[in-house]
């Protein structure tokens, strides 16, 4: 007679190990021999602190195998001489706050392969919360090869990365004192945000200044209005004419010489953005390289781009792009041109404040990602679905911040009215999944296009919203011709009817 088979109830009751079982697992987890395959040898686990950082080695290594070394300069190189006496080879670390980047960067210079571990992947080991055992569990973790490296772009481009952030970071603020200012000029009824669009703009600011220079006469205010500004003096006038306040012009003078302060702190930015620029190569791509050889892999687009540049020279247009005040001032268009081998703002959406964001953070060598999927999973805009017993299950996806898909975000936003490709391909999935979801899938979709520019040195040709329609409606042909004949009928074009 053959064995019943156990239900799953049956089987999970007499499989369930009491609390001594566990414990004994547990306790062989934690042993030197876990019965897990050693991927690196000769590995050293580092608990960073703000105060003092605990490194753990392998017991046969040294007598003392954990230690206690200051955060100052002095015993990070004292702790360098002693891993090297232990004969280390692999050091891993959390990036905790910024206190990991002195000790990486002393660990870097003196020949250890880093490896940078996310916190998220370790923390959620219950009994490890002292400095020691952390450090010691690291050190197995990546003995075992069960923590991954996080990506941290060249020296050079973390330069770049660097200034950027910190003249975003300014922009921000400017752009808080320009709330300020229109914050103190409605206190005293001086509408002056109804008569022009922008009150940072050049008329704006000279009527500003003349304010707190004691000129109080409307008209003569107005008369320093730009020959651009579709207000009349009068209109300009009228929306001037406020109730001075001591204390609220006081404020107003402060948040001006806040604002000037800043915008003096951005052009010392855009000097030093200038000079690491510069001072970045000029990228070759490995196809482009190939086709120098005679594959003739890049000349297939190149006619299609020399097309439509002239097309665009001709129009007198640049690429039917307004450049944004914030942007630098020197040709960032060009040198971006030149760090990239290609020109990214041709594509639609993209302009070169998105550019710079995403060099100053990846940077342009994409052989870190082995496919454009991979690279759009780091920016957190892959499709985020998670599963158990192999169904879908509700589930919180985590907050990740990457400035680099919140600029792609905005330029996927921006193609809602832009009659390409692009463009008809936003609206489309628009309709169907909702602006959220669209946004999202556009930002991934863009960040494959830049990947793949980027790796191929090929131009971005737009082919026309018709195109992207033309496929719509083939695709809904298709679809419905299996349908029909999924059914046992067939379709017919149906008979034009002349009048």
């Amino acid at each position: 007679m053959a064995k019943r088979k156990q239900s799953t109830f049956e089987r999970l009751k007499n499989g369930t190990l009491n609390r001594k079982q566990r414990k004994q697992i547990m306790r062989r987890l934690s042993s030197d021999d876990p019965g897990l395959e050693i991927v690196h040898r000769h590995v050293a686990g580092i608990d960073v602190g703000n105060e003092s950082h605990f490194v753990a080695v392998a017991p046969g290594d040294d007598a003392q195998p954990v230690r206690e070394f200051g955060s100052w300069t002095e015993d990070l190189h004292k702790m360098v001489e002693w891993l090297k006496a232990c004969g280390i080879q692999h050091v891993v670390m959390q990036s905790t706050g910024v206190y990991w980047i002195a000790v990486y960067d002393v660990l870097e210079k003196a020949g250890f392969q880093v490896c940078l571990a996310n916190a998220r992947d370790t923390r959620n080991l219950p009994g490890r919360k002292s400095d020691v055992q952390e450090s010691q569990w690291l050190l197995k973790l990546h003995t075992y090869g069960l923590l991954r490296n996080s990506f941290r772009p060249p020296e050079e481009i973390r330069m770049v990365r660097t200034i950027w952030r910190l003249r975003t970071r300014l922009v921000q603020d400017a752009a808080r004192e320009i709330r300020h200012m229109q914050k103190a000029l409605t206190t005293m009824n001086v509408q002056l945000s109804n008569a022009i669009s922008d009150i940072s703009g050049t008329t704006g600011l000279a009527i500003i200044r003349a304010i707190l220079q004691g000129q109080r006469d409307p008209f003569q205010l107005a008369k320093l209005k730009d020959y651009r500004i579709r207000a009349g003096e009068e209109e300009i006038a009228r929306s001037l004419e406020g109730n001075w306040q001591e204390d609220v012009l006081f404020e107003l003078r402060q948040a001006l010489g806040t604002y000037d302060f800043h915008q003096q702190q951005i052009a010392d930015c855009d000097v030093q953005l200038q000079k690491y620029l510069a001072a970045l190569p000029d990228h070759a791509p490995a196809e482009v390289v190939k086709s120098e050889a005679g594959t003739g892999e890049q000349s297939e687009n190149a006619p299609a781009a020399e097309k439509s540049e002239k097309k665009q020279k001709k129009s007198g247009k640049k690429s039917g792009k307004k450049s944004r005040r914030n942007q630098p001032k020197f040709d960032l268009e060009a040198e971006f041109t030149r760090i990239c081998g290609v020109n990214l703002r041709c594509i639609d959406g993209v302009d070169v404040m998105t550019i710079a964001t995403f060099v100053s953070e990846p940077g342009t060598d994409m052989s870190k990602w082995k496919t454009e999927n991979h690279l759009v999973s780091w920016l957190k805009l892959s499709p985020f679905q998670a599963t158990s017993g192999g169904r879908p299950v509700k589930q919180k996806r985590p907050k990740f911040r990457n400035r680099v898909a919140d600029v792609l975000r905005m330029a996927a936003g921006s193609l809602v009215h832009s009659d390409s490709y692009l463009g008809a391909r936003y609206r489309y999935l628009s309709s169907r999944r909702g602006a959220p979801k669209a946004i999202k899938a556009m930002a991934a979709h863009l960040a494959r296009i830049i990947c793949r520019m980027l790796k191929h040195g090929q131009a971005w040709v737009d082919r026309g919203a018709q195109q992207h329609e033309a496929k719509r409606a083939e695709r809904e042909r298709l679809s419905l011709q299996r349908k029909a004949a999924a059914l046992g009928f067939r379709l017919e074009p149906a008979a034009r009817v002349v009048h």
